[in-house]
């Protein structure tokens, strides 16, 4: 007989008839609320799509790891095994190996950090670091502010351990410290409770911006003030196109700012090897947090950091990487000038990996992006960058892993998407779109 709302068809389906009996997922009703925002974006898909070589890819901030001296970097792993292996392939401290840390301390140096070895704890990457500090700061409900837009992998995390974010307006400056004050304050009216400020100052992700140096002793100010902690992300601050290297915040406020760092836009993403840098207090409850969730970081891979600290001049690599993305950045600008239509607006960034494109009023860039795969060419949606459904008229570009030849293909085909799009609210007019419900999970196509 058929089972309540079946039909014959659906009678001699047995997945159907499964379907009908018990949830497709047994274990819905164990999970833990906090799951409830850890959802897949529903562009991973197309991303899948847009890896194909056929397919020029302005999303993914990928860096240009051909610059890399390769085959040196392959001697020195195997001597590292050689000589080392017993000690590299062992496990290791949480706080991370001390050669390591005091070769950080070097590195945070030239952005003006005096710190010391003790404060620095080794992470598997700044995104882990990110999720230790909301994990040891945030309990569900509290506020956590963010620029507008904001790293996708952030706002992932702070969704996931069910913390609100509020969005602070930037401009071509950075962070506005009047947008700031009154958002310290409506959350303070409202009767919540703001925990930290996340900015990434420097080179922004995805906005492209840099915080002015006249800003950052306001900024700092404001949220001392306020008794707002910042935590402050800059993987990018040593990769100005001009040679210019901005003071961290961290550099002036060492007892109120945790400052994180990563090797993976310097040297090697996939070698998975960040930083923090805490006042010590933050640095006990952060080594804490790394034994449960990782017991150590590898030691293997910060062996290898370490080594090529040593051995390479990682300070010329660096003006290398500079050179190559300054090129392909200004392959992007020269290229969205020539052939982008009227009424788009774009960032123009002094370093990092990326533009923010504005379109035209009545173009949705999430609904477009299926048809932007479809002409060969992809990019990120900006509704990924906003935790309360804005971002419908943005994307975010990356310029840093095509060739400067690709990146204008890339822009002329997004262009000719662009065309199509204004050409159909011509025709047809704006059509109202869905709002999103917010960030989603990162996935190496979206960082």
């Amino acid at each position: 007989m058929n089972l309540p709302g079946q039909g014959p068809d659906q009678q001699s389906n047995p997945s159907v008839v499964a379907a009908a009996g018990r949830s497709l997922d047994p274990h819905v009703q164990r999970y833990a609320a906090r799951t409830a925002g850890m959802t897949a974006s529903e562009i991973r898909a197309l991303f899948a799509v847009a890896s194909r070589p056929e397919v020029v890819s302005l999303a993914g901030g990928m860096p240009y790891l051909a610059a890399l001296p390769m085959d040196a970097l392959a001697t020195d792993v195997a001597e590292l095994i050689a000589t080392e292996g017993q000690q590299a392939l062992q496990y290791g401290s949480a706080q991370g190996i001390p050669r390591l840390r005091e070769q950080i301390c070097e590195v945070m140096a030239l952005e003006g950090i005096s710190a010391h070895p003790d404060d620095v704890v080794v992470t598997v990457g700044s995104q882990s670091a990110l999720d230790m500090v909301t994990r040891i700061f945030c309990d569900p409900g509290d506020v956590v502010l963010a620029e507008a837009p904001s790293y996708v992998g952030a706002l992932g995390t702070f969704t996931a351990y069910q913390a609100e974010v509020v969005h602070v307006e930037v401009d071509d400056d950075g962070l506005i410290p009047s947008a700031l004050s009154a958002a310290l304050d409506a959350v303070r009216a409202s009767g919540r409770r703001v925990k930290f400020l996340y900015t990434i100052p420097n080179f922004h992700n995805p906005g492209g911006v840099t915080l002015s140096v006249e800003r950052r002793p306001e900024i700092l100010r404001i949220c001392a003030e306020h008794n707002v902690l910042i935590i402050e992300d800059n993987p990018y601050g040593l990769l100005g196109f001009d040679g210019q290297t901005y003071p961290a915040l961290r550099a002036s406020e060492p007892d109120n700012v945790v400052y994180l760092g990563s090797f993976s836009k310097t040297f090697a993403p996939g070698l998975r090897v960040g930083w923090a840098l805490a006042p010590h207090a933050v640095r006990e409850k952060l080594v804490l947090a790394a034994e449960s969730a990782t017991l150590c970081p590898p030691t293997i891979t910060q062996a290898v950091v370490s080594a090529y600290l040593t051995k390479h001049d990682w300070k010329g690599q660096i003006k290398v990487y500079q050179q190559a993305y300054r090129e392909r950045r200004d392959a992007m600008l020269s290229a969205l000038e020539q052939h982008l239509p009227a009424g788009c607006t774009w960032t123009k960034p002094d370093g990092g990996f990326y533009v923010w494109l504005t379109v035209p009023e009545g173009i949705d860039t999430k609904a477009m992006l299926p048809r932007a795969v479809t002409q060969r060419v992809a990019y990120v949606p900006g509704t990924a960058f906003y935790g309360d459904g804005f971002g419908t008229r943005q994307m975010r570009l990356s310029f840093c892993y095509p060739t400067p030849e690709r990146i204008r293909e890339g822009v002329r085909r997004l262009a000719t998407v662009l065309e199509g799009e204004l050409e159909l609210l011509r025709t047809f007019g704006t059509v109202t779109t869905r709002q999103v419900s917010g960030p989603h999970s990162p996935s190496p196509d979206t960082a």
